[in-house]
């Protein structure tokens, strides 16, 4: 994986109001009415306890905010230290971040700090191995929609971790005229004729075609950006000598780490993978406690 300084990253801030909600709600799932009886039962109330959380795994680091918000939320006067920060590359052994405080506060909010950090890492490691796969070329890796419910704002945060670029936020922030919008309107022209009579002039308009012969039919229209799906390599070609320029154009369906350089050779601009939020496997990281000569080590 190819390392970045924080200058090339560009990492954007997450809203502390989406993070603290995200983390309170998973906080509230997790404790119930009970709280953490397994803890409460075995810690003394007083116990102070130092942690680190560290890499298992090699992978890209994504959501500290969200590890230290979990922690926070429980005990206010917790430290956390962060040692590798988002959008940085580690491998096992790695020492992430580190943290002190109650001792019932750091075993409450570990597997909600986990799960987010893990999560989300786990999608920045994917996508910077896509963008590892067509370094030095033309075209972007992109996301898409695809994303688990409630958590959209973080697994997009977490592709830019990764290298990668966000594609529209949601429905109502761009047009994108799909197969079935077309069906719907009564064509591609139609559909595209509504959209710009309906939307201002900041709106951006993109068009999902099937085919070269749609595509011609949409350049006649002016739209910002071609959704060329499921298009076989010698297609894709095709439709950027066809689009000249005068658009994006973004490639999307059969996009794997096998196939993505492929595709990316065509002169696509985009390339968008849903892969990168909906299979991305978490990344293996655990909390430590360190051991004080009168403590054994607790492990995670």
């Amino acid at each position: 994986m190819q390392a970045m300084t924080r200058a090339q990253r560009n990492l954007p801030s997450l809203p502390h109001n989406l993070v603290e909600a995200a983390v309170r709600s998973a906080l509230d799932e997790d404790l119930g009415l009970a709280g953490d009886i397994t803890t409460n039962a075995t810690v003394a109330p007083d116990t102070v306890a130092e942690a680190v959380i560290a890499a298992r795994r090699p992978g890209v680091i994504a959501g500290l905010a969200l590890a230290e918000a979990a922690f926070r939320a429980v005990g206010p006067e917790t430290h956390f230290s962060i040692e590798i920060g988002d959008g940085e590359t580690v491998e096992p052994g790695t020492v992430i971040a580190r943290v002190s405080g109650n001792a019932r506060t750091l075993l409450t909010a570990e597997r909600v700090a986990l799960n987010f950090l893990g999560r989300l890492s786990g999608i920045a490691t994917l996508t910077r191995q896509y963008v590892d796969q067509i370094a030095g070329m033309h075209a972007k890796i992109v996301d898409t929609r695809k994303t688990t419910p409630g958590l959209r704002a973080f697994e997009k945060y977490a592709v830019r971790c990764g290298s990668g670029y966000n594609h529209r936020v949601g429905l109502f922030d761009a047009v994108l005229i799909k197969d079935n919008h077309i069906v719907a309107s009564g064509g591609v022209a139609a559909a595209v004729r509504a959209a710009k009579a309906a939307t201002g002039h900041m709106t951006k308009i993109e068009v999902e075609v099937d085919t070269l012969a749609q595509l011609e039919i949409v350049m006649r229209e002016k739209v910002d950006c071609v959704l060329l799906d499921n298009m076989t390599p010698g297609d894709l070609a095709k439709a950027v000598n066809i689009v000249g320029g005068r658009c994006l154009t973004e490639a999307s369906g059969g996009v794997n780490l096998e196939t993505v350089k492929e595709i990316a050779q065509t002169g696509v601009d985009l390339i968008s993978v849903g892969a990168l939020t909906h299979s991305a496997s978490v990344l293996d990281l655990g909390l430590d406690f360190i051991a004080s000569p009168k403590q054994a080590v607790l492990q995670a």
